[in-house]
């Protein structure tokens, strides 16, 4: 009989299901200043871009992506912007979405924090890998097309240092979101939940993330869609969409 109970116990053991993952999206802060930090995990989510209904022009805003979303898509772990992009809402950059190049790579030079040199790409397959990486860098060694592709600038971190034209903390002060991937293949999106200097997100992201490369997404137009928590920010019209999408149900 207590054979029996043992051998019963042990199979419940076995049968408990595995804690579901964290929520993709945490508050933190860093030097006294408060941030929303999003982490994507290859095998568990995959990244895609969005501009806009295929045929359509781009939606301008995280709310409108929400509620165009496809009956049979899979859940949105999160959204962020994703890349400058011009009055139309056009990406001014690099561009892929689904495998189809829609904007070559941008070497101009020009004004503006897009063109503060080297500026990066932030790319790779939907389920992984994926990867940040300087401009110049991307033209010279990435000869396959990625699934996902977005330029933006300038970069925040490059080989583990700060980007050389980044002051420590300069007096511009703005909200701002960016990207970086660590050592092990994880994606973090960082959006600031107040204003702070290119300096302070350069170190969050080298410094409390570990990414030896991060790529500035945008200032002032920053925005996050993060599902579990019920926020969907609205503001400025955006361009480019970074949409980052759960496994299908059942899936791992």
């Amino acid at each position: 009989m207590a054979l029996l109970l043992l051998t019963a116990c042990s199979s419940e053991k076995k049968q408990k299901a595995a804690p579901p993952p964290p929520p993709p999206c945490e508050s933190a802060t860093f030097e006294g200043a408060a941030f929303t930090h999003c982490t994507a995990v290859p095998g568990r989510n995959t990244i895609h871009m969005v501009l806009g209904p295929k045929g359509g022009a781009p939606y301008r805003s995280l709310s409108q992506l929400a509620v165009n979303r496809p009956d049979k898509a899979h859940a949105v772990a999160f959204a962020m912007n994703g890349g400058m992009f011009d009055d139309a809402g056009q990406p001014i950059g690099y561009y892929v979405e689904d495998g189809e190049k829609r904007k070559k790579l941008n070497t101009n030079e020009g004004p503006g924090n897009f063109h503060v040199l080297p500026n990066g790409v932030f790319y790779g397959q939907a389920g992984g890998p994926w990867a940040v990486i300087a401009s110049d860098q991307f033209a010279a060694k990435v000869t396959n097309r990625p699934d996902f592709g977005t330029q933006s600038g300038p970069m925040l971190v490059i080989d583990g240092k700060l980007h050389p034209k980044i002051a420590p903390d300069g007096t511009s002060l703005n909200l701002r979101n960016g990207v970086g991937v660590d050592a092990k293949g994880r994606a973090h999106f960082v959006i600031s939940d107040e204003p702070v200097s290119f300096g302070k997100l350069a170190r969050y992201f080298r410094d409390a993330l570990h990414c030896p490369n991060a790529l500035f997404l945008d200032g002032s137009v920053s925005s996050l869609w993060d599902p579990e928590h019920g926020r969907v920010d609205g503001g400025p019209p955006l361009g480019p969409l970074i949409v980052v999408e759960k496994p299908a149900k059942g899936g791992s």
